[in-house]
This record gives structure tokens, sequence and C-alpha cells, in this order.
């Protein structure tokens, strides 16, 4: 389940994304598509921010099982108003969010940017409660257990 989040003021608010990645535009910021993929060993994110220049106008948020990516893409030159015919890619705020499959860590979690495409990859969090049990097999002898 992915979500938007903002906040303004000191208000706080999530809207659940269904199918509509243009929901944030309407709120003043883009939302990034984003696809969410594993493997046995991490949690791989793969998140389109075209235009993205500095890694400081980036920030990325891991928590366990939520990812945030927040940032800022700035125009790449000074345009007048007048001067433009046509303006369909975007300049501004960016954020999302979303559930992870499972529990990661942030320790060892690395992003990498190329091509407009940011890829973060989370290892999967090493359960301590999950451990194998000693099953102890019992067998019976005619009338005798």
């Amino acid at each position: 389940m992915s979500y938007v989040c903002y906040i303004t003021g000191n208000t706080f608010q999530k809207f659940r994304i269904r199918g509509d990645v243009q929901i944030g535009a309407r709120l003043g910021f883009a939302t990034p598509r984003i696809d969410v993929f594993e493997n046995e060993h991490e949690v791989i994110v793969s998140c389109e921010i075209p235009g993205l220049d500095k890694k400081e106008n980036l920030h990325i948020d891991v928590d366990e099982n939520m990812l945030t990516i927040s940032g800022t893409i700035k125009q790449a030159n000074e345009m007048k108003q007048e001067q433009i015919n046509r303006k369909e890619r975007f300049v501004g705020r960016f954020q999302r969010a979303v559930s992870l499959p499972t529990r990661v860590q942030t320790e060892g979690t690395t992003a990498t940017y190329r091509n407009g495409i940011l890829e973060v990859r989370m290892p999967r969090l090493k359960s301590d409660t999950q451990r194998q049990i000693d099953v102890q097999l019992i067998k019976m002898y005619r009338g005798v257990t």
C-alpha cells in the first residue's frame, strides 16, 4: 500500500495512492513513481526522479518497514514566463512514502542515482525471534511406546 504524506503547519496528512501518481501535484508537490521488489537478502526500491542535480536536494528516510523519499528538483536555467510555450517537466518539491514488504536495516542501506532513476537497496532485517525448532522423534514399537 502506498501513501503520500505531507505536513502543513502543525498538521500531518496521509493520502492513500490508488494509481493516481499525480495526487501530490494538487497538494503542491509531485509524487514520483516507485517500484518495490525484494529477494532473499534485500528490498530494492527504484524511483523515477528526472532532473535531480545535487544530492543535497534529495532526502531518504528508512524506518524498519517504511521508506520516505523527498526533495526538490530545481529548474536548470531561468526562463521568463512569456518565453514558455509548453511546460510539462516537473520542477519543485516531491515526496513519496511507501510501506516496504518486510522490515529492513538502516545499516548497510545504499542509494544510487543514475540517468534519472534512484535505486535504494536495503538489507532485510534478520529476525532474532525466528529460530529452528528441533523435533524429537519418538519411535513406536509394537505395543510399546
